[in-house]
């Protein structure tokens, strides 16, 4: 194949003892090391803090603190650009040359995307779960959520891959990752008295607490974020094992 220019984003932990090149669709190569690397040396230090994260459409997360990640919707953004591509490779005669590098040009083009959103993710997960101790995610049904009118937005967020980002690299760095049930209706519950204020539909994007006493008034995402908190404490909690009292024999 010749020579390869190699773009290096880091430096090898050790010297390789092999090497195995890889050609995507696209038309791109990889180069896959494998080299030998100490656990040790990503663990970080224990730290004070813990994250909870509401995943969503409009915004692609709302974190418990009230902060919230924006949604970069990079399927997006491309569209316009993948149509075009789309279009010059329909109109190549099958078996052609031409149509074999049209063919490049769009699996190129939504490599470009799937990047960029592979790159979004690792930015964030990296973020979350250096600044935390403990991350808590709620379970999203994806399959489902893909199958109706809402299917390319929830295929542009990628959750299931930003959460198994978060899960790899918690564990890693001695972090503390859980996920939360996917019946939890975290929507659903006044994170200020714990009253269950019931269904609500999508559009209803704040709201106030019908409990007497609390009438509190919420962002239905940061809401939801508080409650995701709350509840992977107490997974978190249910799941440690108890601290011996002092004195106590041990058998």
């Amino acid at each position: 194949i010749g020579d390869v220019r190699v773009k290096w984003t880091r430096d090898l932990p050790s010297v390789p003892s092999s090497v195995t090149l890889l050609k995507d669709r696209s038309g791109r190569y990889w180069a896959s090391f494998v080299v030998e690397t100490d656990p040790a040396d990503d663990v970080l230090p224990p730290i004070d803090g813990d994250q909870g994260i509401d995943l969503g459409l409009t915004r692609f997360a709302v974190l418990a603190d009230g902060s919230h990640i924006a949604s970069p919707r990079y399927l997006r953004r491309a569209e316009k650009k993948l149509k075009k591509r789309q279009r010059e490779l329909s109109r190549k005669k099958k078996g052609s040359n031409n149509r074999d590098k049209a063919r490049i040009k769009v699996a190129r083009a939504h490599a470009q995307v799937a990047d960029a959103r592979r790159n979004f993710h690792h930015q964030w997960s990296h973020k979350l779960t250096s600044e935390n101790q403990a991350v808590f995610a709620e379970t999203l049904n994806v399959r489902g959520l893909a199958r109706g009118r809402l299917a390319k937005s929830v295929h542009d967020a990628g959750w299931a891959q930003f959460v198994s980002f978060l899960e790899y690299k918690a564990t890693r760095r001695a972090r503390q990752f859980v996920k939360v049930a996917r019946d939890f209706p975290s929507s659903q519950i006044c994170s200020a008295c714990g009253h269950r204020d019931g269904p609500k539909p999508l559009n209803v994007r704040e709201w106030v607490c019908s409990e007497p006493t609390c009438r509190t008034r919420h962002d239905r995402d940061w809401n939801a974020g508080k409650n995701v908190r709350y509840e992977g404490r107490r997974i978190l909690a249910a799941t440690e094992p108890p601290t011996p009292e002092p004195g106590a024999s041990r058998r």
